[in-house]
C-alpha cells in the first residue's frame, strides 16, 4: 500500500508525464481512497494549468548578451604591490618580521628610561643614582655596557665600553683596552640590538 508521503512525491512526476506503469497505477488507486491527497493533487494540477496558460516573456531586442557584458563594470586591476607578496612569499615573511622587530625595538627605545648595566665584573663599579663609576685603582675585566645613564671612568676597563642613550666621561687616569661605542640614535640602537641578536646564534 502506498502512503501519503510516497504519493505526494510521485504527483509531480505524474503531472509531468514521467510516471507510468505500476507506480502510476498505485498512485491512482491511492488518490481514489485518500481525500487529502486528492485535494493536494487538485491544487498541483490547477497550478500547473495556470503556469501553462501564461504567455512566454521575451527580452527586449537591445538586451543582447554582448550589450549586457559591455555594461558590466571592468574587473578591478590588482596593483603590482598586491601581486608581489604572492610571487615572493619568503621575502614577504622576512619583510613582515623586520617590520615587527623594528616596531618592537622602537617601542623599547622609547620606553626604556631605567639605568641598566651589563658586564661580567660589576663588582668593580659603583652606582650612584643614574651614574656608573669605575673608581681609580679598580679594573673591570670584560666588556661594560651602560644603558640610560652616565659613566665616569677613572680606573681601567679590559674590554669594550658601550654607552646607550647616555654620556661618558674619562678621567686622565682612565684606561680602556677596547673600543668605546656611544649609541644615542634610535637607528644606531636598533643596529646594535640586531648585532647582539645575531651574535647569539653565531656563537
Amino acid at each position: 500500500m502506498m502512503n501519503c508521503k510516497e504519493a505526494i512525491l510521485l504527483m509531480h512526476d505524474y503531472l509531468d508525464g514521467d510516471l507510468t506503469g505500476p507506480e502510476a497505477a498505485q498512485l491512482k488507486k491511492h488518490l481514489i481512497g485518500c481525500p487529502s491527497c486528492q485535494e493536494h493533487y487538485s491544487k498541483l494540477e490547477k497550478a500547473g494549468a495556470l503556469v501553462s496558460s501564461l504567455k512566454p516573456v521575451t527580452a527586449p531586442s537591445h538586451m543582447t548578451t554582448a550589450a549586457i557584458m559591455q555594461s558590466l563594470p571592468a574587473p578591478a586591476k590588482r596593483s603590482a604591490w598586491m601581486k608581489w607578496p604572492r610571487r615572493h612569499p619568503a621575502a614577504s615573511v622576512a619583510a613582515i618580521f623586520f617590520m615587527v622587530m623594528l616596531g618592537s625595538f622602537l617601542t623599547m627605545w622609547n620606553e626604556d628610561t631605567q639605568l641598566v648595566v651589563h658586564g661580567s665584573d660589576l663588582e668593580q663599579v659603583v652606582i650612584k643614582g643614574n651614574t656608573v663609576v669605575v673608581p681609580e685603582g679598580h679594573t673591570v675585566q670584560g666588556n661594560l655596557i651602560v644603558e640610560n645613564g652616565q659613566i665616569e671612568v677613572s680606573g681601567k676597563i679590559n674590554g669594550n665600553l658601550v654607552v646607550i642613550d647616555g654620556n661618558y666621561a674619562l678621567a686622565s687616569t682612565a684606561q680602556i683596552s677596547g673600543d668605546i661605542t656611544s649609541v644615542n640614535q634610535a637607528v644606531e640602537w636598533i643596529w646594535f640590538k640586531l648585532n647582539q641578536f645575531v651574535s647569539m646564534f653565531v656563537k
